[in-house]
């Protein structure tokens, strides 16, 4: 059995299940969350499925917690702790800004520099980003969240190739629009913004994440296979029968033209589209 599995931001979502999934077949797995009160619930959860899943305070942005975390000898390490700030770039405030790229990439890599020295030191180990289809292409009103995910793609593959004489592999997981309500809170967090509504470009209680989202399950069973090395694949955008969608509109980029002034189909859809829409199966 592998181990110690560290899984960061497993507070919810993605990362919650894949650790108590982890833990369910017997791995050695440390489930870190952000904060303290989340520590009893995920306990608590991992009590009601019968599994031994030890759950650690670690906020990927509070350099005590990250040099905590240096003392749990970690073997393998999914880096999915992440926020999503929703808006368009000219509206979204600078302390949201920050925060995206803070929580997202800052954090995330000052965790893995001292972990992955751990591992190199040892001659092998794990390092795989949650990173999102967003870390490859980019919708409206995500500009924040998909640059801090395009971020996290240089870093991860800087690593790849950094690290690889010293037995240490890596690799990125690219979700696609997945039903977990992450989306769908992107799209809130203008909410809590200090700003005045009245220069903002847009009103954003009328829109909404604009696409269908799938069922999250091919994540947690994929995330899984990525973190025991049973898929070999650097990067891995789920569900697979998105590749080819993004794959095109990567290519298309070489083709693009100024924009003709007109709004675009995908920001219309926003105003379109109700939260929470699944895809149609």
């Amino acid at each position: 059995m592998a181990g110690p599995i560290l899984i960061t931001g497993a507070g919810s979502g993605f990362g919650k299940e894949v650790a108590l999934r982890l833990a369910e077949a017997g791995h050695d797995v440390i489930a870190s969350v952000e904060i303290i009160a989340q520590v009893g619930a995920v306990r608590a959860e991992a009590r009601d499925r019968g599994v031994d899943l030890r759950v650690e305070k670690l906020d990927v942005t509070d350099p005590g917690n990250r040099e905590n975390a240096l003392t749990w000898n970690v073997e393998i390490l999914l880096n999915n702790a992440g926020v999503s700030e929703g808006g368009a770039t000219v509206d979204i405030p600078e302390e949201r800004l920050r925060r995206q790229f803070e929580v997202n990439v800052f954090g995330p890599i000052l965790l893995t520099q001292g972990i992955a020295r751990q591992m190199a030191a040892r001659g092998s180990g794990r390092v795989v980003f949650m990173s999102s289809v967003a870390g490859l292409t980019v919708d409206p009103f995500t500009g924040a969240y998909a640059g801090s995910k395009h971020a996290v793609e240089a870093f991860a593959d800087a690593l790849d190739q950094e690290l690889a004489e010293f037995g240490v592999t890596v690799a990125t997981i690219n979700p696609g629009p997945f039903l977990t309500g992450f989306n769908d809170t992107m799209f809130e967090t203008w909410k809590e913004w200090r700003d005045n509504p009245a220069d903002r470009l847009y009103d954003y209680a009328e829109l909404a994440f604009p696409h269908e989202q799938y069922d999250p399950e091919p994540v947690y069973a994929h995330t899984v296979r990525v973190l025991l090395g049973e898929e070999r694949r650097y990067r891995n955008l789920l569900p697979a029968e998105m590749e080819p969608g993004a794959r095109e509109q990567l290519d298309a980029q070489w083709q693009r033209e100024l924009n003709d002034g007109r709004r675009p189909a995908i920001v219309q859809k926003a105003y379109d589209i109700s939260p929470g829409t699944p895809v149609e199966s």
